[in-house]
């Protein structure tokens, strides 16, 4: 039975149109016009205990509207969702325990205090016991290399020491389900990749259920089998992300080095289409099911040192997946 259970999910917010100026003030005050927007429209989806899927989307797509819906914060529209069995607007205490929300962009520790002061907070909220707090605290304290930062005020912290205190107050309490808005935005590669080792190794072990938004294509490739698309609110694609590219990306590259010099764009340009091309290398995109043939034309033709055979970067076909649901909208 899936943990997480969305169907047909809608928030609309109701916002005035007011004209500008003081003209417009006072003609608001006799008459007033309204608009639906529409930041949640008919999402469904499924998520079984254990998964950790991606749920991916453009700025404004409704990615973390769901995600305070699923965790109580907004109250639906329409439509249900179910949580563990728990309806998440009922905000029931037996469910607020049992899940945690992190936001890259929101803060939950006390700026002025030590991270171990924070900690300490969440513990007695959620009536952690001693035991289980040091248990946990020690854990994952030594899993993300900041024990000798517990003493240290919240506000001296870096932004990649403070999402890991961030992620460890989430965690005390063992969670069955875990919401992560953007948790590496703004964070420098080796932190990014550091939190991402961290949320893999955490989901494995503990097979607790993830629900991961992220900007970085990075983050969803190294942590999730599956993802969920949306835009302007309404589902575009649920599957693995490896059926991402086969559906959206008709085309695989191909990276040619030559041996003695470059050959023309007109010459290559009879194998697909020329996307670089210099003195000793050229990469061509070509149709996935003449690349075959593309690559035999190419060894025979000229004198290739090196060939390498790729699919397009998974940004770009994420991005053909949101101009697609774009212009299935006009």
């Amino acid at each position: 039975m899936p943990i997480i259970e969305v169907e047909n999910l809608s928030k609309i917010y109701r916002t005035q149109k007011r004209l500008p100026g003081l003209g417009g003030a006072v003609m608001g005050l006799f008459s007033r016009e309204f608009t639906e927007v529409r930041a949640v429209d008919g999402v469904s989806f499924q998520i079984e205990e254990g998964e950790l899927v991606g749920f991916l989307g453009p700025n404004g797509a409704g990615k973390t509207t769901t995600l305070k819906m699923l965790s109580g914060i907004l109250y639906p529209t329409a439509g249900t969702a179910r949580v563990m069995g728990f309806i998440p607007s009922e905000r029931k205490n037996d469910y607020r325990r049992q899940f945690a929300l992190v936001m890259g962009q929101k803060n939950q520790l006390w700026w002025d205090l030590p991270a171990q002061e924070s900690l300490f907070l969440n513990k007695e909220i959620y009536g952690v016991s001693d035991g289980d707090y040091r248990q946990v605290l020690d854990e994952m304290t030594e899993l993300l290399q900041v024990k000798r930062l517990l003493g240290i005020m919240v506000r001296e912290l870096s932004l990649g020491e403070r999402m890991k205190f961030e992620l460890i107050a989430s965690l005390l309490h063992r969670p069955r389900v875990l919401f992560l808005d953007e948790p590496t935005i703004g964070l420098d590669v080796v932190a990014q990749r550091n939190i991402r080792e961290f949320i893999k190794d955490y989901n494995r072990r503990t097979k607790t259920t993830i629900l991961l938004t992220s900007h970085y294509m990075n983050d969803i490739q190294a942590l999730c089998e599956r993802v969920v698309v949306i835009n302007h609110g309404q589902k575009v694609f649920d599957g693995r992300l490896d059926d991402v590219v086969e559906k959206f990306s008709q085309t695989k590259l191909i990276t040619i080095t030559f041996k003695n010099g470059g050959v023309s764009p007109e010459q290559l340009s009879a194998f697909g289409k020329v996307l670089e091309n210099t003195k000793v290398k050229a990469v061509l995109e070509v149709p996935r099911e003449g690349v075959k043939g593309a690559s035999n034309g190419i060894l025979s033709r000229f004198d290739v040192d090196d060939i390498n055979i790729e699919e397009v970067p998974i940004e770009e076909v994420i991005e053909k997946v949101f101009a697609g649901s774009e212009e299935a909208k006009v």
